[in-house]
């Protein structure tokens, strides 16, 4: 019971200092997400409305990293497994019920009914607490920059605007 309650006070001060950010016009700030133990950064003007996970009901004949569709706030959105669809989790299935899961819905300046499901909060970034991280590896084109915190921990930045014209992408979750 103490979890949840501590759980909820995060999500709770998350969404306070998301809203706070949002209106800050400083630098470049992110919503720093975990995904199968990968490090995602999601541009703060381009995510929308964090949510538990709710009942998801399945969709048949779609990919596995879509896992269902869910009543957020009386609208349907498509749920993606940001892990599955990145290659980073075979089975979206086994984790779905995870305590720490959330959704991130896209901001609906984008005009996407969809949020990803994320395996964890790991609260704000911003560009002061990361350096760029020289990988030259390929990456999709909605993958931004990569970085690396104070603690040598890498930081991919995904562009949802770029990740919500995806061809492969759009095809299930539009």
């Amino acid at each position: 019971m103490a979890n949840k309650e501590a759980l909820r006070e995060l999500q709770s001060r998350l969404a306070e200092r998301l809203q706070a950010a949002r209106f800050e016009t400083s630098a470049v700030a992110w919503l720093a997400v975990e995904c199968a133990g990968q490090g995602v950064l999601l541009p703060l003007a381009q995510a929308g409305e964090i949510f538990g996970l709710p009942t998801l009901m399945p969709v048949p004949h779609t990919s596995d990293w879509f896992v269902g569709v869910a009543n957020l706030r009386g609208r349907l959105h498509g749920v993606v497994d940001l892990a599955g669809f990145l290659g980073l989790r075979a089975n979206a299935a086994i984790e779905l019920r995870r305590e720490q899961s959330r959704l991130v819905a896209f901001n609906p300046t984008l005009e996407l009914n969809c949020a990803l499901l994320v395996d964890r909060l790991a609260g704000l970034r911003g560009v002061e607490q990361l350096q760029p991280d020289p990988d030259g590896a390929p990456r999709p084109a909605f993958a931004g920059t990569r970085y690396v915190d104070a603690n040598g921990r890498r930081w991919q930045e995904l562009q949802l605007v770029a990740l919500a014209s995806d061809d492969a992408f759009l095809r299930i979750a539009r």
